[in-house]
């Protein structure tokens, strides 16, 4: 899942990420509050995390700019303003959760997972193909009830592949959508995490679900083969 968090501090927005990304959330930061507004409106974010004070616009005005376009993504304001009145302005104007600071990082991360659960159906929030299973709000894969662990990056190419089961995905779409970078033709970086992941969910089990499409990328498929 990909998160998007606009945090005026560095060493906080910082902090922040790197333990969302050991938790394989897919992350975005930013410091300014235009830039903010522009990601969050223009790109599909799974949850938006929000600070008050930021330069350029604050966030009770991204918040009354973006509500109305993303009515359903999961907003949950992150600052220091801790007065009643502005807990209450922003949950009027539509933030899911309101968390003041200092805060804890492991509340932090529950009250994440109790946004993400809440936005997501169950056929969304966990995926499921033939005897693989992946789980995008408690971030956990299983093959033949048998967990696997993977880092970030491979959870996240994980997700990608099985949101897009059966279907041709090419190495552009896969590093657009998981690295969130333009595709430098000079780069193996794609081919080295698939084959991460094809040793442990398919060699592992000895039976192949991700599959190599010959000039086009990859497809990962209910109708797994024999290795």
């Amino acid at each position: 899942m990909r998160v998007l968090i606009a945090e005026d501090d560095p060493a906080l927005a910082s902090f922040v990420r790197k333990g969302l990304e050991a938790e394989h959330y897919a992350v975005d930061v930013t410091h300014d509050g235009e830039q903010a507004k522009a990601m969050a409106t223009e790109l599909d974010y799974d949850l938006f995390m929000l600070d008050l004070n930021l330069p350029r616009m604050d966030g009770v005005a991204i918040l009354r700019h973006l509500r109305p376009r993303k009515p359903s993504m999961p907003i949950l304001v992150l600052t220091s303003r801790n007065r009643v009145e502005d807990r209450v302005q922003c949950l009027d104007l539509g933030a899911d959760d309101y968390m003041g600071k200092p805060f804890s990082y492991s509340e932090l991360s529950a009250r994440i997972r109790a946004l993400l659960r809440r936005s997501h159906l169950p056929a969304a929030s966990v995926l499921t193909v033939a005897d693989l299973k992946l789980d995008r709000v408690e971030r956990k894969v299983e093959r033949a009830g048998k967990r696997i662990e993977l880092t970030s990056k491979e959870f996240g190419l994980l997700e990608y592949l099985m949101l897009n089961a059966g279907r041709r995905v090419s190495r552009t779409m896969i590093i657009e959508h998981v690295w969130n970078l333009s595709f430098d033709t000079g780069t193996n970086v794609i081919d080295v995490y698939v084959n991460y992941l094809r040793r442990k969910v398919d060699q592992a089990f000895g039976r192949r679900l991700i599959h190599t499409v010959r000039g086009v990328g990859y497809e990962l498929s209910a109708k797994a083969n024999a290795i």
